[in-house]
């Protein structure tokens, strides 16, 4: 076995297959033409559909539940800062340590301090989306330390150098005979096997003694609770348990946005949450994290470490039209039923989070440069808004980025970041040029004139516009003109 493969089989960072956000109109149609790939994410969206259906399948069912989360989010964001000093103070005084993270190269230094101070030269991680944020596996291996994932899904794209292409579910791109090929090639002594239980016992015999010997353990968090100093984390496998209990350290890793103010306030997030992303009425393992071991308890981390994590979070704060972006809770449920990510998938997106929200998220943390074609990747349905627990308003956000794509700032408002990357001058000179005649009469009327003079030398091709459609050529006749004499008039 070469040095790569046998690194990856065990939790060395592969090298990764990053796409680029900026091809993502390549990487769409790239994705529209592979039909396994498009059979595939059918039938796992079709699934996914109605797990959920199956226990919000009335609107008198979801709405009242939804409006409490939705009240929730917002009241807690609407506290944001307040809350986050709450939360610090409770956690200090439980003995977490509170690391602030503004950019995911500082939580990447915070993260490889702890490492050597603990002496560990490999994390086990529990499945965290803001790693995947901050590229902590790949960071962390340029200073020699490994990080395994133990989640199942995140395990089989870790060893095949992928990005997870689901929030909830890592791997669903891939299938069982993908799945046995990778684990055959990637884990020495591995016979090629389909049988689902089979390759599920063969990741599990690797991760078992990784939980054992590791020094560090790394989780996500879905909720915290500022007035207790509580960490709750929500998951099915016991691997997220293992990693905050079994090592001596413990890491976890967050936006700032995830937190509430109240225990009661996790309830109900917790309930759209799990019948949102996997239709379960509740997760097989709900943890709450109060601190390291207390003097007296035999077992738990003898520190725990929590890094919040800011990147572009702030700039979504701080605007009240984009504010609602950071009510999500990390469903999935606005990507399980976009007819869009249905048919290209996750990995073409380029970004972390795909998807609906990955649309209006992503240009916050990455910048509207590289993210500008995202809010296009939507056909507005408003089916992610519809199903949707948090109630985020996504197609009114997706149209509000495309004009800030196209657009610069009005005075008096801070820009986003890459604000009019888009911006295109000859369009902008166009639509000044056709604000000017239609303000004056008779310039109009003549430019009107000159158009129908020259419509037979129309152009066959209109930029973007004849991608998808006929040429735009002026009648021959106006609307006036077609009008009876005495209407005209009037």
């Amino acid at each position: 076995m070469n040095p790569t493969t046998q690194a990856a089989a065990h939790g060395h960072a592969a090298p990764l297959h990053f796409v680029d956000p900026r091809r993502f109109k390549e990487n769409a149609r790239e994705a529209v033409n592979d039909a396994h790939l498009r059979a595939s994410f059918r039938s796992a969206m079709d699934f996914l559909q109605a797990k959920r259906a199956a226990h919000f399948g009335a609107s008198e069912v979801f709405d009242p539940l939804r409006h409490v989360g939705e009240a929730i989010r917002r009241y807690s964001l609407s506290r944001l800062p307040d809350l986050l000093e709450m939360l610090e103070r409770n956690l200090l005084a439980r003995g977490v340590q509170v690391h602030w993270a503004a950019t995911p190269e500082d939580a990447n230094e915070i993260f490889l301090a702890i490492a050597r101070e603990a002496g560990a030269r490999r994390l086990v991680k529990g499945k965290s989306m803001v790693s995947e944020e901050i590229e902590l596996n790949h960071r962390m291996a340029e200073h020699g330390v490994d990080c395994l994932e133990s989640d199942m899904g995140e395990y089989i794209v870790q060893l095949a150098g992928e990005r997870p292409s689901h929030i909830i579910m890592p791997a669903i791109h891939k299938t069982k005979q993908q799945i046995a090929a990778l684990f055959a090639e990637r884990i020495p002594e591995t016979p090629y096997t389909e049988d689902v239980d089979a390759l599920i016992a063969i990741g599990r015999r690797v991760l078992r003694n990784e939980f054992r010997d590791a020094k560090v353990g790394v989780s996500g968090v879905n909720f915290m609770v500022a007035e207790t100093g509580t960490l709750c984390l929500v998951e099915n496998e016991g691997n997220g348990r293992m990693c905050t209990t079994v090592p001596d350290v413990h890491v976890a890793i967050t936006g700032i946005e995830k937190v509430v103010e109240h225990f009661e306030h996790v309830l109900p997030l917790f309930n759209l949450l799990t019948r949102s992303a996997t239709g379960q009425a509740v997760t097989t393992y709900f943890n709450v994290i109060t601190g390291p071991r207390r003097p007296g308890e035999l077992d738990g981390p003898r520190a725990v470490h929590l890094v919040l994590l800011d990147n572009g979070r702030t700039q979504a704060w701080r605007d009240a039209d984009f504010r609602p972006t950071l009510q999500c809770i990390r469903c999935g449920a606005c990507m399980n039923h976009c007819p869009v990510y249905a048919r290209i998938g996750g990995l073409a997106y380029g970004t972390t989070y795909p998807g609906p929200i990955g649309s209006i998220i992503s240009p916050h943390l990455l910048g509207l440069e590289p993210t500008q074609a995202l809010p296009t990747a939507s056909s507005l349905c408003g089916a992610c808004a519809e199903v949707c627990p948090v109630a985020i308003p996504i197609p009114q956000l997706l149209m509000k980025l495309r004009h800030a794509a196209r657009h610069d700032a009005l005075p008096g408002h801070p820009p986003l970041a890459g604000q009019g990357a888009a911006k295109d001058w000859k369009e902008a000179l166009a639509w000044k040029a056709w604000a000017w005649v239609s303000q004056r009469p008779a310039w109009y009327r003549l430019a009107v004139r000159v158009g129908r003079a020259l419509r037979e030398l129309t152009p066959s091709r209109q930029a973007g516009w004849t991608a998808h459609r006929t040429p735009l050529k002026l009648a021959s006749r106006g609307l006036r003109e077609r009008l009876p004499e005495g209407v005209r008039r009037e």
